[in-house]
């Protein structure tokens, strides 16, 4: 893979799950994300879920393609009536600008706005993704991280102008 990819997103496959499982197992992502699965090794729950969200009209999935290699995921869902985004990649796609690809080619398809987007505070990658395509800090909250066993502070996002 070249340094700066040819990123893509499409609609998410059944054999694109397995690749985002062994995302969700590396231990340095899921520190970084912060707000994951309780037990990101249970198979049974991360099929569970991904059968949920897939079946469920209100749920956008997509999966990022960095050259033509399953990179990781973008997901949109409603929260308390407000519509968020959320993404993981796999860390050997991190700092390549495969986030920032990805979730600018996805806000051209999810024109929903506002649009909001949540990052632990101390995840200056993501908050600089998010800003990069145009979100802005709108407040903070404090949430339990499933990832580190203790509340965190959290960064709120809002996205109100249509992607250009």
């Amino acid at each position: 893979m070249s340094l700066k990819p040819l990123v893509t997103i499409r609609s998410v496959l059944l054999s694109d799950l397995p690749v985002f499982f062994q995302h969700q197992q590396d231990s340095q992502a899921n520190y970084m994300a912060a707000f994951t699965a309780p037990n990101p090794a249970d198979l049974s729950a991360f099929n569970a879920h991904w059968q949920s969200i897939m079946n469920d009209p209100t749920v956008i999935t997509r999966t990022i393609l960095a050259d033509n290699h399953v990179a990781g995921n973008m997901v949109s869902f409603v929260t308390l009536g407000e519509r968020e985004v959320g993404y993981w990649l796999g860390r050997e796609f991190w700092g390549r600008g495969v986030a920032t690809a990805a979730l600018t080619a996805f806000l051209h398809q999810l024109t929903t706005r506002p649009l909001y987007a949540r990052a632990a505070s101390d995840n200056h990658a993501s908050i600089r993704v998010l800003e990069k395509c145009g979100f802005t800090r709108i407040g903070t909250s404090m949430a339990f991280a499933e990832a580190r066993g203790m509340e965190i502070e959290e960064v709120i996002m809002q996205l109100t102008a249509p992607s250009t």
